[in-house]
């Protein structure tokens, strides 16, 4: 079949051109117009306090009951750390990429609570024997079946159950424990408080720009101011201690506080993902709001186990 195109022009040909004008190249792009595609959890920028009122709002529901609970004891601090340690398994699970799977999730959000059940009748110890038997039970039982990020699930264990234990160690010491669970909780509060207006109004040189852009060293050092203070006014108004040791290891449990924080945001980071929940509005949730407690509770019930004695009583 003959083809139906033809080479022979038809019509008024006009003579060919070349436009000659040049234009200036395209400025070359910054750092802020290439992140939000280079890093997936980059978010267009804020007010630097635009979070605040939230956070306040939720600081203020959320609060009064944990501190009730912490005043009050058993059987109510349990019942609290019971709740709290089911969610962040569920919240882990989610974090580490295995949300979609029911069974991985079962067991997580069954294994998590046992051991802190068990401290429930005071035996501490069986509760750390039994959180290591969960957690290599859940390393053979992923390894067995294959399942990818085994590692990674069973150390949402050690990760939720080591703090919850540490604060019902704590609290389990009378009232020497009650106000040390309550300075305690001041602390990591005024660390998180110090942080946040020192890095977000002087800003500077970052603490860890690459698992947590927003961390500065004013906001690492603001932290540790906050937390001295808080150190001090705990020993004015128990007339007892050495406020000087008690100031200093308050500002070293900010830093304590501090890698608990970038230590969340690291796995975050690793597994691309923004927030461990939804369920504390401002900040996301319970591990993005209790981050600071999983490095500070443990930290403080190794010094008591070692010593005997609350930190506040030091002469």
């Amino acid at each position: 079949m003959p083809s139906s195109c033809s080479w022979t022009r038809c019509g008024r040909i006009s003579p060919a051109s070349i436009w000659r004008r040049r234009y200036g190249n395209s400025r070359a792009a910054s750092a802020a117009t290439v992140r939000p595609l280079a890093d997936p959890l980059a978010i267009a920028p804020k007010s630097n306090y635009a979070e605040l009122p939230l956070r306040i709002i939720s600081a203020i529901v959320i609060a009064p009951p944990c501190i009730a609970a912490i005043w009050l004891g058993a059987p109510y601090i349990q019942m609290i750390v019971l709740a709290a340690v089911f969610l962040m398994a569920l919240e882990w699970a989610r974090l580490v990429g295995h949300d979609r799977n029911p069974w991985l999730i079962g067991v997580l959000t069954v294994g998590v609570p046992q051991p802190v059940i068990a401290s429930f009748f005071g035996s501490f110890d069986l509760a750390l024997v039994l959180s290591g038997l969960i957690f290599l039970a859940i390393m053979a039982m992923t390894k067995i079946a294959g399942v990818p990020r085994g590692i990674w699930l069973a150390a949402g264990v050690p990760a939720i159950v080591l703090p919850a234990l540490s604060l019902l160690f704590i609290r389990d010491h009378g009232e020497a424990g009650l106000v040390t669970a309550l300075w305690l909780l001041a602390v990591v509060v005024a660390t998180d408080v110090g942080a946040y207006f020192a890095g977000r109004t002087i800003g500077g040189p970052k603490l860890a720009p690459r698992i947590s852009p927003k961390k500065t060293w004013a906001g690492l050092i603001g932290g540790m101011v906050s937390a001295g203070l808080i150190g001090a006014g705990a020993i004015l108004l128990i007339g007892v201690g050495d406020i000087i040791l008690l100031v200093i290891f308050s500002a070293l449990l900010a830093v304590v506080a501090q890698i608990g924080d970038l230590s969340e945001s690291a796995v975050k980071r690793h597994f691309g993902v923004k927030d461990s929940g939804t369920i504390i509005p401002g900040h996301g949730g319970l591990f993005d709001r209790l981050d600071g407690f999983l490095t500070t509770l443990p930290t403080v019930a190794l010094v008591m186990a070692l010593t005997g004695t609350s930190i506040l009583q030091w002469q």
